[in-house]
């Protein structure tokens, strides 16, 4: 007597996932018509090398790069097939930092950056992570700090958005130069 496990049965089903491989990373603005898909990824999920996506309605790629980069959102992946799908950020939890003028920004603006963090830089405010001691320490110099939830679309950095944490290279922090280099 056989347990109803095995070929005598019926066929088994197997599903085989085959995915698109992205060819090219389409700047925001520089392309158009409807995506096949769209995937919504957070800032860490956007800076990679490679990863395998699944859009919200299931298209599957694989993003293989030779090295990290940040992909903001509104880009489109041009697919193998002739395929867009599209880079929504996803929201985040962050805070939203803003100062009484443009001089007082961009001073908080240097404060951030001199503590190497993140951050997204707009006109009137300045987004970053949510961190309860950088926000004592921005409301210590003025800044009026806000928990939000939104999209987080940060600067690229000075090199090509490839500076992650930290370059070893020759540069002048502005700071003592023994600090630990393992943040």
């Amino acid at each position: 007597m056989r347990t109803g496990c095995g070929a005598a049965h019926g066929p088994k089903v197997f599903f085989v996932l085959t995915s698109s491989k992205v060819t090219e990373i389409l700047a925001p603005g520089a392309w158009s018509g409807p995506p096949a898909d769209h995937v919504t990824l957070s800032y860490d999920d956007r800076h990679r090398r490679r990863i395998t996506l699944t859009g919200d309605h299931g298209v599957r790629a694989l993003l293989d790069l030779p090295h990290a980069i940040l992909v903001a959102g509104g880009s489109g992946l041009l697919l193998d097939d002739g395929r867009i799908l599209e880079v929504r950020a996803r929201i985040e939890q962050l805070l939203e930092v803003q100062a009484k003028d443009a001089a007082s920004l961009l001073r908080l603006a240097w404060h951030i950056g001199n503590r190497h963090l993140t951050a997204q830089i707009e006109p009137d405010r300045i987004l970053i992570r949510r961190d309860h001691v950088i926000a004592v320490m921005l409301t210590g110099l003025g800044a009026t700090v806000t928990e939000i939830e939104a999209p987080f679309d940060p600067e690229g950095g000075a090199y090509g958005g490839r500076h992650t944490a930290h370059d070893h290279h020759e540069h002048d922090h502005g700071h003592a130069a023994s600090h630990d280099h393992d943040h």
